[in-house]
């Protein structure tokens, strides 16, 4: 894990699916899970999804809030 991949979580938007538009770091722990049973997608979004599912199931979510607040708005 490295600090940019922090920082695309709390900005860059899921590109497709049943969640396409929200941010990486606030989808659902489900839908992480269901990934994580399906298999991640290759490349940058599939290694930020399982990112994403790692920091969820071991509550480290908090840790983003630092930097949510320094990207408020997120981006496409």
């Amino acid at each position: 894990m490295n600090p940019e991949d922090l920082e695309l979580l709390v900005t860059l938007q899921m590109p497709f699916g049943k969640y396409k538009g929200r941010l990486m770091a606030d989808l659902p722990g489900n839908y992480l899970v269901w990934f994580s049973r399906e298999g991640f997608p290759k490349g940058d979004i599939g290694r930020l999804l399982a990112l994403m599912l790692e920091i969820d199931h071991n509550g480290l979510g908090p840790l983003l809030d630092p930097l949510r607040k320094r990207h408020p708005a997120g981006r496409g």
